[in-house]
């Protein structure tokens, strides 16, 4: 294997009576680097969205959700959830629900989701970050009850972010059956006001369609009113995610699921990480025809090294060994075009990071001006065994092609 190794380096660097082969090389070279550096960005850029995308959701998701496996809700009073808010490494406890209702604005009307938090629910997501307006955060005072609208749902009900008239919500009754001559007698209703603030968490599930409402207004509307549809919570500092589930699990059982955010989100992560699998399939595609660029370089040399590989099979060396020594020429060439291109790449990476040379496109028209990356040491290896895979694919056969012009010669 040594001598294999010395004598595919001595073929790769050594100056050959035909130019045309290290012509071929570099090319081959230059087209797995160029591969390898597409590869690496690529990967970098999806890992920089999927950042970027979790970052975004931390604002409004909680670290873990507690909800029911069957049923909308679940009761607030249950002894297994008084165990869970009494655990050590849970800071903030926070009681949500969660219903479809009817919002009305004068003459416009539009199907939401409700989401009624009790008091702590502002510890525990960092809503001031979300909210824009000249107004405060606030739900319910001794006057009256609030809401606080998505930006885009602000937008449909066209009523500004401080209306003079309330919105009103309109929720089915509890168990009650449709009254045909006066539908309205079939729902529950509440107006809510305005406190001069709406939010923006520059996600369409959200920004399209939640009103924020007080916890005891939503019991109220949908008649439950000890119950929650989810329970959220916030760690301590330092408190593993995966050790607070499996604690979690323990105390409450099979009839709850455990979230984290990435669960709370899992289509949007989903669509990511499948985005991302097809683009790493695509550009290993794009690699293994830059490797088959090798496999003339291979030929070429072994037709111009014929004699020397004869000679070596005279001098006692075997079969194998002769084709062992054109197929780690082919790995070696690989393996240089893989180390500049991941090089390339990694220093693209890490300058687009600390200055974001590429933008997106005009300030302001995206959440950020250039595009987000994130290099991991797992895609550096990903892409660096890819490129050793599909080479020894693609060169594999020219060792069987070493072997015939071997055995013809002699």
């Amino acid at each position: 294997m040594k001598i294999s190794l010395y004598i595919a380096k001595r073929y790769l660097f050594a100056k050959k009576s035909h130019n045309v082969i290290n012509i071929i090389s570099a090319i081959s070279i230059a087209g797995i680097a160029l591969a390898s550096f597409a590869l690496i960005c690529t990967l970098s850029v999806f890992n920089g969205f999927h950042t970027l995308i979790s970052t975004l959701f931390s604002d409004f998701d909680p670290e873990l959700k507690v909800e029911p496996v069957h049923g909308k809700f679940f009761r607030t009073d249950d002894e297994r959830i008084s165990a869970v808010r009494s655990l050590s490494f849970i800071d903030v406890c926070s009681f949500t629900l969660e219903e479809q209702v009817l919002l009305q604005y004068k003459s416009k009307q539009q199907i939401a989701i409700m989401k009624g938090v009790d008091d702590s629910f502002h510890e525990l997501a960092d809503i001031e970050s979300i909210l824009l307006g000249n107004g405060i955060y606030m739900l319910s005072d001794e006057i009256c009850d609030y809401g606080i609208l998505g930006i885009n749902l602000l937008r449909k009900m066209d009523c500004g972010a401080q209306p003079i008239d309330p919105l009103t919500l309109y929720v089915p009754g509890k168990d009650s059956n449709m009254d045909m001559v006066n539908p309205a007698n079939s729902f529950k209703s509440a107006p809510v006001f305005s406190p001069g603030v709406f939010f923006k968490v520059d996600q369409e599930k959200y920004d399209d369609n939640y009103i924020l409402v007080s916890l005891d207004l939503a019991r109220k509307l949908t008649g439950n009113p000890n119950n929650a549809s989810a329970m959220e919570l916030k760690l301590t500092g330092g408190t593993g995610i995966l050790k607070a589930k499996r604690e979690l699990k323990s105390i409450l059982g099979d009839e709850f699921r455990i979230l984290d955010r990435f669960q709370q989100q899992a289509d949007v992560f989903k669509v990511v990480k499948l985005e991302k699998f097809i683009s790493y399939l695509f550009l290993s595609f794009i690699l293994l025809i830059a490797c088959f660029n090798i496999i003339s370089s291979l030929i070429m040399l072994m037709l111009e090294k014929q004699n020397d590989a004869i000679l070596l099979k005279s001098l006692g060396a075997g079969e194998k060994t002769v084709e062992r020594i054109f197929v780690l020429n082919g790995v070696l060439i690989s393996l240089t075009g893989a180390i500049a291109g991941l090089s390339a790449g990694i220093v693209a990476v890490l300058l687009q990071q600390h200055l974001g040379l590429i933008k997106l496109g005009a300030a302001g028209n995206f959440i950020v001006d250039s595009y987000p990356v994130n290099l991991k040491i797992s895609d550096i290896i990903i892409v660096l065994l890819t490129v050793i895979a599909v080479s020894f694919i693609s060169i594999r056969p020219v060792g069987h092609i070493a072997r015939k012009l071997v055995s013809k010669g002699h």
